[in-house]
């Protein structure tokens, strides 16, 4: 029957009324369904209301595919969700799901793929300029230095950079052969040219030669480190500096430092001001509500403390991975109930999970990439045959770092 509706061109507009209820809700389906036969049902546009209050039809409007992304999900039935992703180097804006509604319509707004700027982390080093692409960058690197990120130094063509050979004569035969760091070259293999060790062992199968950045030196290299490390005893290797510990900071007595991957924090702690309940300070990272007035009934269901703790990582730390637990050490009521507070960022890397009866811990679920500080709340609920008993927040910062060491 389908076959024959939509095949029929030379339908009028009366034939198309006196059509059955049955043929009109098919007709509609061609109409959505059949995208080839908008030329030829032209009269439907006339009679899209008339169809639209006597057909109870379950297909919803063509939704179209983000350009560089995909759609999940082939159903069009009321009711049926379809979900959205992006290509690598896209992100996702606007809804990830969206409904088939009633009305024949689509919830939300439509989903759009944006290009993720590969440069928003300055990959390129040493006053290098960054290029953002599709799903990868390139740099133009500043006078003096090479490499994809510019982080090896150019070598020069001074007289430090090559050698004379060193020549013995053995049975009449003779051998030639370099200073380390230096190999024969030139047209008549006459010379000895200092290797480039920065750019020959940049990604080799063992690792790069230096954690972050190299220099080639005549005959070597040396390895250096961002501002806020030290290199290590091997001279390969960053090690981050702690700036608290040494006293290298600038914080006041008010505040708390926090030594981060590469720098540190000057961390003030302030009690929230609430509209039915007030909070003192009873330790440098902790408030605890003041007692409730007899009269106040708001006053009892505001969180009884706030606690606070900062924690540093490096960039794109694995996952999942716990990074923080929260226990109750005398527990009052007959259950206790753990979850995360926020909005979407926070739920997009973190989960709350309880891993025994009287612990709940922080999840890591999704890589953090540098630099970036995130905030995420743990509430702890006390619970007495489902009656709330008190109520403890802990809000967890989380400073990020550039680099991943």
């Amino acid at each position: 029957m389908v076959e024959q509706i939509c095949r029929a061109s030379t339908f009028s507009r009366n034939g198309f009324a006196t059509l059955s209820t049955d043929d009109l809700q098919l007709l509609l389906i061609c109409f959505f369904l059949n995208p080839n036969y908008f030329h030829i049902m032209e009269p439907l546009f006339l009679l899209f209301e008339t169809i639209s209050s006597t057909a109870a039809v379950s297909f919803s409007l063509r939704l179209d595919v983000p350009v560089n992304g995909r759609r999940l999900g082939k159903a069009q039935a009321v009711g049926h969700e379809v979900h959205f992703t992006c290509d690598p180097g896209y992100t996702l804006g606007g809804p990830e799901t969206r409904v088939c509604q009633e009305n024949l319509t689509w919830s939300g707004q439509g989903a759009v793929c944006r290009d993720v700027n590969e440069c928003a982390s300055s990959p390129c080093l040493n006053g290098g300029s960054c290029s953002d692409e599709v799903n990868q960058f390139s740099c133009t690197c500043a006078k003096g230095w090479t490499g994809a990120s510019c982080q090896n130094a150019a070598p020069s063509c001074d007289a430090a950079h090559t050698r004379p050979l060193r020549c013995t004569q053995v049975q009449g035969t003779t051998h030639c052969t370099c200073e380390p760091g230096y190999t024969i070259s030139g047209r008549d293999s006459s010379t000895c040219t200092d290797i480039d060790e920065c750019e020959v062992f940049h990604n080799g199968q063992a690792g790069r030669i230096c954690h972050h950045a190299c220099i080639n030196t005549p005959g070597g290299y040396r390895c250096v480190c961002p501002a806020g490390y030290e290199l290590t005893r091997d001279g390969r290797s960053c090690k981050d500096m702690d700036e608290c510990a040494i006293r290298q900071n600038n914080c006041t007595r008010e505040q708390v430092c926090v030594n981060t991957y590469g720098g540190f924090q000057c961390v003030r702690v302030e009690c929230p001001r609430m509209r039915n309940a007030t909070y003192v300070k009873t330790a440098p990272m902790r408030c605890e509500r003041n007692p409730c007035p007899v009269d106040n009934k708001a006053c009892p269901l505001a969180p009884n403390s706030f606690s606070y703790h900062f924690l540093s990582v490096v960039s794109n730390l694995s996952a999942p991975r716990v990074m923080f637990r929260v226990s109750a050490m005398r527990p009052m009521g007959d259950a206790l109930r753990f979850s995360l507070l926020g909005g979407k960022l926070a739920r997009r890397h973190f989960t709350v999970q309880r891993s025994d009866r009287q612990t709940g811990q922080l999840m890591l679920v999704t890589p953090l990439a540098g630099p970036v500080t995130m905030e995420a709340e743990m509430e702890m609920t006390e619970l007495e045959r489902r009656v709330v008993l008190g109520r403890y927040i802990t809000r967890v910062t989380v400073f990020v770092s550039q680099y991943d060491f």
